[in-house]
């Protein structure tokens, strides 16, 4: 997975200061007020520790591509396989075990209906 969607970046389009907390949240599909919450809740259990880490990170990530993702739908998606990507992977098969069997169905209904098709399949085997 190495794709530019599976990437952490600085969204500075929706950043406060540098853009990391935006990032996070974008990376992770929370939202930046929470992570935003979450990294002043650090500074004070950490004594100002995570000062200097956010500055570091926010000058050693790379800004968010303008045009990431086609739509919001999209965005959600690679959230998501970032989140889980095995239950993503299964989702995916599942969505696809679904749509053989409905074209089995319609198969097996044409085939059905038509004697003379059902005739010529069963010659090719």
């Amino acid at each position: 997975m190495t794709s530019q969607r599976t990437t952490l970046y600085r969204d500075k389009h929706n950043g406060k200061l540098m853009g990391v907390c935006a990032g996070i949240a974008d990376y992770t599909g929370v939202n930046a007020l929470w992570v935003r919450l979450g990294a002043i809740m650090l500074m004070f259990m950490t004594s100002g520790f995570i000062i200097p880490f956010y500055f570091v990170t926010g000058f050693l990530l790379q800004n968010k591509p303008a045009h990431l993702y086609v739509d919001a739908q999209e965005e959600r998606y690679w959230q998501r396989v970032r989140q889980s990507p095995k239950r993503t992977a299964r989702e995916i098969r599942a969505r696809f075990r679904d749509i053989d069997r409905r074209l089995a169905e319609v198969e097996n209904f044409y085939v059905s209906s038509n004697p003379r098709l059902s005739a010529e399949i069963e010659n090719l085997r």
